[in-house]
């Protein structure tokens, strides 16, 4: 069997290519030629009658799935238009990669989750000069109040913030990046629990504590310790990867003072600190998810 792990060659970063490597290396114990493929390195086209075609720079043959490692759409979409079976299939990846979409994907489904309001737009030729509608996102969320880009990986986009002159000041910083607005929950400051699914099933767990910040991130320096999961956390994390349509995920979860709340779903996460921290390589799940996968849909 041939696969192929799409990776973003424009991206120069050792923490993904460990991971697209380890997977690699995971399948061949399986049996399976899992090859990566640098997104740049692959051709959407259409043919005159709009049919799809694609090519790679090396001209391999089109392979029998994909594990989709990077947030390229438009290339996990065109592998679905050619019946190629895509892990995590476009619509998950994109949930997962626009913060804005996954509350979106996940509302009206009864996810306990931070009170959230999302930014208005604010086109690229346009300032923020009127203010007030901010009064009102106050007084719904109150100080400290959490901010986030809709993109972002690792926290890095995440901010915190005390008062109205710091929030204006970073509302007009943000500009049009688009961003949502979040209460602040309390009893979650500095830590937060990932649980790790593939398929139907809770595979790993980790609690993340940070003793410096209030994001509980590892790149940031928090530390991880393995965690029993309450059957509350697993069955929210579960209904997020579900109604997300995702094969596998990194599911966020805070302590919430009346139980857990969602933080964010993440639809290629890094799985290893949750190996340092448990011992469960989660590339096995992966791999073994996707034989069974493939055997059912040969049926």
């Amino acid at each position: 069997m041939n696969g192929w792990i799409i990776y973003n060659g424009q991206l120069k970063s050792d923490k993904i290519l460990e991971l697209v490597h380890w997977l690699v290396l995971t399948a061949k114990n399986y049996n399976i030629n899992l090859k990566a493929m640098a997104n740049n390195h692959i051709l959407i086209a259409y043919d005159t009658q709009g049919k799809p075609e694609l090519r790679s720079l090396d001209n391999d043959p089109l392979p029998d799935f994909v594990i989709s490692w990077d947030k390229d759409i438009p290339l996990a979409k065109h592998f679905e238009k050619l019946n190629i079976k895509v892990y995590n299939q476009a619509d998950g990846i994109l949930a997962c990669d626009n913060k804005i979409k996954t509350f979106d994907y996940l509302a009206g489904h009864g996810i306990a989750m931070p009170r959230t309001i999302i930014g208005p737009m604010v086109y690229s030729t346009s300032a923020i000069t009127e203010f007030e509608i901010y009064d009102h996102i106050i007084e719904s969320l109150g100080f400290p109040m959490v901010v986030k880009e809709a993109y972002g990986s690792f926290g890095q986009q995440v901010y915190l913030v005390h008062n109205k002159q710091d929030l204006i000041d970073l509302v007009q910083k943000l500009g049009p990046s688009p961003h949502l607005f979040q209460a602040y929950v309390k009893s979650s400051h500095g830590k937060d629990v990932r649980i790790n699914i593939v398929g139907n099933q809770v595979v790993a767990a980790m609690k993340r504590v940070s003793q410096d910040d209030f994001r509980a991130n590892i790149t940031g320096g928090a530390k991880a310790e393995v965690y029993e999961p309450s059957q509350e956390e697993i069955d929210l994390a579960l209904k997020c990867h579900h109604l997300l349509k995702l094969d596998f995920s990194g599911v966020d979860l805070l302590f919430g003072p009346d139980g857990p709340l969602l933080c964010e779903v993440n639809g290629n996460p890094h799985f290893k600190s949750i190996y340092e921290c448990t011992g469960i390589d989660v590339s096995k799940n992966i791999i073994e998810y996707i034989l069974e996968d493939l055997k059912c849909l040969a049926i």
